[in-house]
C-alpha cells in the first residue's frame, strides 16, 4: 500500500514527467473514491440532497418555462401573417398573467392546506419564501438543519409547478386565434390560471378527493393537457368559427399555416420542453433510483413523440386524402401528451404503443371537430384533451391504475372545467364582449387592435368570407 509518505517523496521528485504522472495519479485515486458507492451515498444525503433536488426543479422548470416559446412559435407559423403579431402578445402575456395569479392565490390553492380527500386548500393571498429560509438568508445558522430538512427551496418548486399552469393556459390561446378579443382572452387566463387549475390539481397531485380514490396522473395529460383542452373546447364553441371557415355547402375553407418552418420550430421546442415537463414529474434527483427512473422517463417521452409523428403520417393519406405535415406535427405533440400520463413505466415498447395511438386519436379528432364546425386553429383539442383522455386511460394497461379511478377522474374534470369555462366565456360576452368586431377580423387584429404587422413589408389585403 502506498502511504502519504511514499507521495511526497515522489513529488518532491526533480524529474517534471515523474511529478506530472504521480499528480494524475493522485487526481485520479480522489475521483475514485468520491464517486465510490459509499461516497455517491452520502453525498445525496443532508444539504446536498437539498440543493440536488432545488437545483432540478429550477432547470427542468426552465425548460418547461421554454415551452412558451415552442407554444408561441406554433402559433405565430399556424395562424395568418395578418395575426402574428397578436399571437406573440397573447403568449407573453398569459405568461404573466399565469405567474402572478398563481403566486397570488393558485399555489395556495392547490397545494397549502388540502386535507386527505379535500376539494381544494387555503384561500389565504400571497405565496413565498419559509420563515426558516429567510431566517438562513439573514445568517441564522441554527434554522440550517429545519431548511435541509423540507427537501428543496420552497420557491424553486413553487417556479416548477407555475410553469405548468401556464403550459396549461397556452393551451386555449391557439384553439381561439384570429377572432377572440385580447383582454376577454386575459380575463379568461386569469380566472382559469388563478382558481380553475389550481382547484384540479388540489384534487389530484395534491392529495384530495381524486388523489384518495386511486387516479393516477404522473404528469398531466388530464391535470394540465385536458384541463387546457376542456376551457378550449368550451371556447371555441362559444366564440364561434372563423369568419368564412365552413361554407354553405358544408365544406370546410382553407386557412394553410402562414410559417412551416415556424410551426415546426415550435414543435421541437416543445418537444425539448417537454423532457423538463416529464422527467421533472420526478420531483427529486437525490439518489440513483431518481436518477434512473429519469432516464426511463426521458427515454419514453421521446419514443412516444417519436411514434405518434409516424403513425399521424401513416394515416394522413387514407383520413385527410394527402400525406399532411400537420398531422405528422400534431401527432409528435399527442405522442407526448398521450404518454405524460405515465412516462415513468418500465417497459419501453408500451410507450411506443401509447404515442402511436395518441397520433391516431389526434389525428381522427382533427376531422371530428370538422365535421361538428368547430374551429380549432392549431388542433388544441385534439392534441390536448382528445390526446390527454386517451393517456389518462392508458394508464390502466400500464401504470397500475384502476379504470373506475381514471374514468371518474376524466369525467369529473371534464365536467367541472368545461362547465365553468361556459359560464365563464358566457358572461365575459355578455359584459365585455368575446369576439372582435368583423372588419377587425376581416383585416385582422395585428393592425385592426395593435398598430404593428409582424411582417410589415406584406401588403395586409382582407379576406372575403
Amino acid at each position: 500500500m502506498i502511504t502519504i509518505q511514499d507521495f511526497r517523496s515522489l513529488m518532491s521528485c526533480g524529474n517534471d514527467a515523474v511529478r506530472a504522472v504521480t499528480k494524475f495519479g493522485v487526481a485520479a485515486m480522489i475521483l475514485v473514491w468520491a464517486f465510490s458507492p459509499a461516497q455517491a451515498r452520502a453525498a445525496v444525503e443532508g444539504e446536498a440532497q437539498f440543493v440536488f433536488n432545488t437545483f432540478a426543479f429550477l432547470v427542468w422548470g426552465a425548460l418547461v418555462m421554454w415551452m412558451a416559446a415552442g407554444f408561441t412559435m406554433l402559433e405565430a407559423g399556424s395562424v395568418r401573417t395578418k395575426n402574428a403579431s397578436m399571437i406573440c402578445l397573447k403568449n407573453i402575456g398569459l405568461y404573466s398573467i399565469a405567474g402572478l395569479g398563481y403566486f397570488a392565490v393558485g399555489f395556495n390553492i392547490m397545494y397549502v392546506g388540502v386535507d386527505p380527500g379535500g376539494w381544494f386548500g387555503s384561500l389565504g393571498f400571497l405565496y413565498g419564501t419559509t420563515a426558516d429560509e429567510v431566517a438562513l438568508l439573514g445568517g441564522e445558522e441554527s434554522v440550517a438543519a429545519a431548511v435541509v430538512e423540507s427537501g428543496y427551496s420552497a420557491m424553486s418548486y413553487w417556479f416548477f409547478q407555475m410553469v405548468f399552469v401556464a403550459t396549461t393556459a397556452s393551451i386555449v390561446s391557439g384553439a381561439l386565434a384570429e377572432r377572440v378579443k385580447l383582454w376577454s382572452f386575459f380575463l379568461f387566463i386569469a380566472v382559469l390560471t388563478a382558481f380553475v387549475y389550481p382547484i384540479v390539481g388540489a384534487w389530484t397531485w395534491a392529495g384530495g378527493w381524486l388523489a384518495e380514490l386511486g387516479f393516477k396522473d404522473f404528469a398531466g395529460s388530464t391535470v394540465v393537457h385536458s384541463t387546457g383542452g376542456w376551457a378550449a373546447l368550451a371556447g371555441a364553441i362559444m366564440v364561434g368559427p372563423r369568419s368564412g371557415k365552413f361554407r354553405a355547402d358544408g365544406s370546410v375553407k382553407a386557412t394553410p399555416p402562414s410559417n412551416i418552418p415556424v410551426v415546426t420550430l415550435g414543435v421541437f421546442i416543445l418537444w425539448l420542453g417537454w423532457f423538463g415537463f416529464n422527467g421533472g414529474s420526478q420531483l427529486a434527483l437525490g439518489g440513483a433510483v431518481d436518477a434512473v427512473a429519469v432516464s426511463n422517463i426521458f427515454a419514453n417521452t421521446n419514443l412516444a413523440a417519436a411514434a405518434g409523428v409516424m403513425a399521424a403520417l401513416s394515416l394522413s393519406r387514407p383520413v385527410l386524402g394527402r400525406i399532411d405535415l400537420l398531422a405528422g406535427l400534431n401527432g409528435t405533440l399527442a405522442g407526448l401528451v398521450a404518454i405524460t400520463a405515465a412516462p415513468d413505466i418500465v417497459q419501453h415498447h408500451w410507450a411506443v404503443v401509447i404515442g402511436a395511438i395518441g397520433g391516431v386519436v389526434c389525428l381522427v379528432s382533427m376531422r371530428l371537430l370538422e365535421t361538428l364546425k368547430i374551429d380549432d386553429v392549431v388542433g388544441a383539442v385534439p392534441v390536448h384533451l382528445c390526446t390527454g383522455i386517451w393517456g389518462t386511460l392508458a394508464v390502466c394497461i400500464v401504470g397500475g391504475g384502476s379504470i373506475f379511478a381514471q374514468v371518474v377522474g376524466i369525467l369529473a374534470v371534464g365536467v367541472f372545467v368545461f362547465g365553468l369555462s361556459m359560464l365563464l366565456w358566457f358572461a365575459i360576452d355578455r359584459t365585455i364582449g368575446l369576439r372582435v368586431a368583423h372588419d377587425v377580423e376581416a383585416i385582422g387584429q395585428d393592425v385592426g387592435e395593435l398598430g404593428i404587422e409582424a411582417y410589415p413589408e406584406f401588403i395586409v389585403v382582407p379576406e372575403e368570407d
